[in-house]
């Protein structure tokens, strides 16, 4: 029987995710909590072979990393699978490096989740499909395939980004490509801008041509 903790800060998420889980066969919900001080006490007690984490648990955008972190620090062993809204690279990476063995985004299906929980409690590394991708693409630029990265300061999706900035693409058509909404492209642009230390989107072309961006089909 595996056992499981779920650990989310929205009670309507928390509880849908603990019936789905109660509901299949081997699987036992061993407690439910909303934030990081819990997370970890109800983790100590009931040493549960996975933990199904949130990132944002209340105020702390990063109070799911940390719980990761300590949860491991105590029960190293513990599968951490973590299901979340956020899809940053930051947090996607911060995860990981805490030591989290899985990740999906909320949007994974009953099929997909409970293929994760097991897939962690077997000790393997699970990661949904759109953040496989980007962690691919992290993993190969850092591993040395084709030369130094270009633009390091930026993450993997703001450089995905400003690769089709450089291309000519207006923003929504960006949005469209990457699957994101306008805002959330509008809001990657003023992160590039700044880490650039460019006042304009055409002064980012220019830096990204000369790094080599832009360059695709």
């Amino acid at each position: 029987m595996l056992r499981v903790l779920v650990v989310d800060d929205h009670p309507v998420f928390r509880l849908g995710m603990s019936a789905l889980l109660g509901s299949l066969t081997g699987l036992e919900v061993v407690g439910e909590e909303s934030s990081m001080e819990a997370a970890v006490a109800t983790a100590a007690a009931h040493a549960p072979d996975v933990v199904v984490m949130d990132l944002h648990l209340g105020d702390a955008a990063s109070s799911g990393v940390d719980a990761t972190r300590e949860i491991l620090r105590i029960l190293p062993r513990v599968g951490v699978l973590v299901v979340t809204m956020l899809d940053d690279d930051d947090s996607v990476f911060a995860a990981m490096r805490a030591g989290a063995r899985g990740y999906l985004l909320k949007g994974a299906d009953a099929a997909e989740i409970e293929r994760a929980v097991r897939a962690v409690a077997n000790g393997e590394v699970i990661l949904g499909p759109a953040v496989a991708s980007r962690a691919m693409a992290y993993l190969l630029g850092h591993a040395g395939w084709g030369g130094p990265v270009p633009l390091p300061e930026l993450t993997v999706r703001e450089r995905e980004l400003l690769d089709l900035v450089a291309r000519g693409l207006d923003n929504l058509a960006i949005s469209r490509r990457l699957s994101l909404s306008p805002k959330t492209v509008r809001n990657h642009l003023s992160n590039i801008l700044a880490k650039l230390q460019t006042a304009t989107r055409a002064e980012a072309i220019v830096r990204a041509r000369q790094s080599g961006l832009g360059g695709g089909p």
